[in-house]
């Protein structure tokens, strides 16, 4: 990932070493598709590593759409009330949100960064579905988000 780009994850521990799994791979899924988005790489294989089903094809076009626009990524970004819900022993919902205030995009092209102004749709609201794969890995089957939701603005 670029340098220029900064995560900050507030409360995102668990005393079960299942959850504490699920939520370090929700992280690098975060920064896996951050990663793409900032190296310009829409066939980075970090993605079908750790995205699978509709999650996948949302995120595959999430990639190609800042890359089809010349666009990357620049700013911090703090991910904060991450809840996790245990469905069965391989699969886990999981809620959390993002304080995107302080993240923009940035002109690939002039190198312009996007300051845009900090309202309610700095702030988003992600439901997740997470499912252990052959392998160990909790992969993202689907992800919905919701910008400007009240759940997450202060």
């Amino acid at each position: 990932m670029s340098a220029d780009v900064k995560h900050v994850y507030e409360g995102w521990s668990s005393s079960d070493s299942a959850e504490t799994a699920a939520l370090e791979d929700a992280k690098r899924r975060i920064e896996a598709t951050d990663a793409a988005i900032t190296s310009n790489d829409v066939n980075s294989k970090a993605i079908p590593f750790y995205y699978t089903g509709s999650a996948l094809l949302g995120a595959a076009d999430w990639i190609k759409g800042y890359t089809d626009d010349h666009y990357t990524i620049t700013g911090t970004t703090r991910f904060y009330h991450a809840q996790l819900t245990k469905f069965d022993k391989g699969s886990v919902g999981l809620t959390y949100c993002a304080d995107e205030s302080k993240a923009y995009d940035k002109d690939r092209k002039t190198g312009k960064v996007d300051k845009t102004p900090v309202t309610s749709k700095s702030y988003v609201f992600y439901n997740t579905r997470m499912d252990l794969d052959s392998h160990g890995v909790w992969q993202t089957s689907q992800l919905a988000s919701e910008r400007g939701s009240a759940k997450c603005t202060p």
